[in-house]
């Protein structure tokens, strides 16, 4: 079993050869828009799962992962060229959808947001995370404020 320290200076360096193969070395069209996200190396360096994205429809994904499996041996002999390893680890390639679904978290996100303000316009465009700056109020202090003299107003002056 490896050191935890070598074993992440080999993903490291794994996931940095692998990128150029597919970026410089690799002629296939398919090869575009494919990221590689992480890689993850066994105790034993026997295996390696390389995660990637790809930047596409269905179709996209699916030419990817057949010229990732048909460029594998090629890429792999690459990566054995710059490890300094008796042993070379076997290339698995998983597709990673963190990236479609922390773009659907995001669009979730910004959805409700929306719906917020339809439902409460008091709330505003701004960023409600953002630190509001002290000679300003913030949006809760505002509709506060906002609301507390809108009922003054609507209260009938004695005379």
């Amino acid at each position: 079993m490896a050191n935890p320290r070598t074993i992440a200076r080999l993903q490291e360096r794994i996931r940095e050869r692998a990128a150029y193969c597919l970026q410089f070395e690799v002629n296939d069209p398919r090869a575009s828009f494919i990221t590689i996200t992480r890689v993850v190396l066994s105790p034993d360096i026997g295996f390696a799962k390389i995660f990637y994205s790809v930047l596409g429809g269905e179709a996209d994904k699916n030419k990817a992962e057949h010229m990732l499996q048909s460029a594998g041996g090629f890429i792999q002999r690459q990566v054995a060229r710059v490890l300094e390893t008796r042993r070379v680890p076997h290339l698995r390639w998983i597709f990673d959808g963190s990236t479609e679904q922390a773009a659907d978290m995001d669009r979730l996100i910004r959805e409700a947001r929306e719906h917020d303000r339809a439902i409460n316009p008091a709330l505003g465009t701004e960023n409600e995370f953002a630190k509001p700056r002290e000679d300003q109020p913030s949006p809760a202090e505002a509709a506060e404020s906002a609301r507390e003299a809108d009922a003054e107003a609507d209260e009938p002056e004695d005379e």
